[in-house]
């Protein structure tokens, strides 16, 4: 028995959000109990006892769409000019990085983001990876990565006809046996999608592939969807519907799909994905860093869908991008007062709900039969912190860098800021080894 006590407990639990000087004993991966610390010592006098006097405790971060893949990119240098727009940015920088990596790149790449992201106290990702050069096993470096460190992670290999047929085929096969390996292993840990790159870079012949390799596995799809203008001009010249539309047609869209970025989808695709129960996820800082144009998520929350909220690898760090995201809809709106509640329901509602479906387990709550992802922050308020409003302390006081601890099912794995048991230094300074061979190979 583990209890965590004495601190501020935020729960995301809309009966019981906010429990001053508060504890929570965890077993076996499980929340058992919370309530008044010096009731639950009492309760369990022989539990270990973490520490969080004059701290916050709250579920770990949840970041619905990552590319751990990406991290090599830090730094790099292009060798070419300046990408000026979407296409360009995929030709010159993502499609070259991704056809020189090879396992061990993989293997360090998913190690840092991942090591970042548990300091920013994220505990969950799901993640999109994409290697022509080292299709086979791919995943199985990610999930290695993810095992060894201990987060929760759902994985998925994004199919894409850019690179020949043998490819894609291979990107088939490469989600079709994770996910069956995750079926059989039943790790709760690890969870699968079936990737695919993006409308633009997929055929009709190759999606019927896709949906003929599914076959009658309960399997969702996670897809770049209508990201850049390219990808709907595409659709609409190639195949006379746009993207939402035309995947709906080859059975992509269900409750556990994931439709990444819709920056350009219309009302009626809104409404596709709104009968389909499928979750659109938010990527602000990457949308704004790609000058591709703001997705209209506030509308997409007026119609009822579940819109959840990712980093697409541009960070490792959530808090970050709910700012971001609160003053990106805020100037797009041209309203101070937009995107108070929407933002908070996307990152602490909606994802949660979205890794629920992936995971079949219940997450991102602090409630008794919980899996215990929890973090502890270094976070004084410097005004009175409330139930009624402590996502204005997340908001606008509390960052990735306050986390000191961290727990994944019940397991520590940030203590005092420190990684436990493993060597961080050691690590990133292989993957920095790894990554100038990558650089080289570009």
């Amino acid at each position: 028995m583990l209890i965590i006590g004495n601190g501020t407990v935020i729960t995301h639990d809309p009966d019981h959000p906010l429990l001053e000087d508060g504890a929570i004993a965890v077993w076996d991966g499980v929340i058992q109990e919370i309530g008044p610390t010096h009731k639950l010592k009492q309760r369990y006098p022989q539990a270990s006892f973490i520490e969080a006097k004059n701290k916050i405790v709250m579920p770990g971060m949840i970041n619905s769409h990552m590319h751990f893949y990406s991290s090599f990119a830090l730094g790099m240098d292009l060798k070419t000019s300046p990408p000026q727009n979407f296409t360009q940015i995929l030709e010159k920088l993502w499609w070259r990085l991704d056809k020189v990596l090879q396992g061990e790149d993989i293997y360090y790449s998913t190690l840092v983001a991942a090591i970042e992201g548990i300091k920013n106290g994220t505990t969950t990702f799901l993640d999109h990876h994409a290697g022509p050069g080292a299709i086979t096993g791919s995943l199985d470096q990610i999930a290695r990565a993810c095992n060894e460190l201990g987060i929760r992670a759902s994985l998925a290999y994004e199919v894409s006809d850019r690179d020949g047929e043998e490819a894609a085929q291979k990107g088939i096969e490469e989600n079709i046996r994770f996910f069956d390996r995750c079926q059989g292993e039943n790790n709760p840990l690890i969870a699968s999608s079936f990737g695919l790159h993006a409308s633009f870079t997929l055929s009709d012949s190759t999606l019927e592939k896709c949906r003929e390799a599914a076959g009658d596995r309960s399997i969702g799809y996670h897809i770049h969807t209508a990201e850049g203008k390219a990808d709907r001009e595409a659709s609409m010249e190639k195949h006379g519907m746009p993207v939402v539309k035309r995947l709906d047609k080859w059975g992509v869209w269900n409750d556990l799909s994931l439709a990444i970025h819709g920056v350009y989808i219309d009302e009626e695709e809104m409404d596709i994905l709104q009968g389909r129960d499928t979750a659109v996820i938010h990527n602000p800082e990457s949308n704004m860093g790609n000058a591709v144009g703001r997705a209209p998520v506030l509308r997409m929350l007026e119609k009822g869908l579940l819109v959840g909220m990712g980093t697409d690898g541009y960070t490792t760090d959530m808090f970050e991008g709910i700012k971001v995201a609160n003053l990106l809809h805020k100037h797009g709106e041209g309203n101070p007062s937009a995107a108070w509640g929407e933002i908070q329901e996307m990152a602490f509602a909606n994802n949660i709900e979205i890794v629920e479906r992936q995971f079949r387990q219940k997450i991102g709550v602090i409630a008794p039969g919980n899996r215990a992802d929890i973090i502890i922050l270094d976070y004084k308020p410097r005004t009175p912190l409330t139930a009624e409003n402590y996502y204005m302390h997340i908001l606008m006081g509390i960052s990735g860098r306050m986390v000191e601890t961290v727990l994944v099912d019940g397991r520590v794995l940030l203590e005092n800021r420190e990684l436990v048991g493993l060597d961080e230094e050691k690590i990133f300074r292989r993957a920095r080894e790894r990554a100038q061979r990558v650089w080289k190979e570009i």
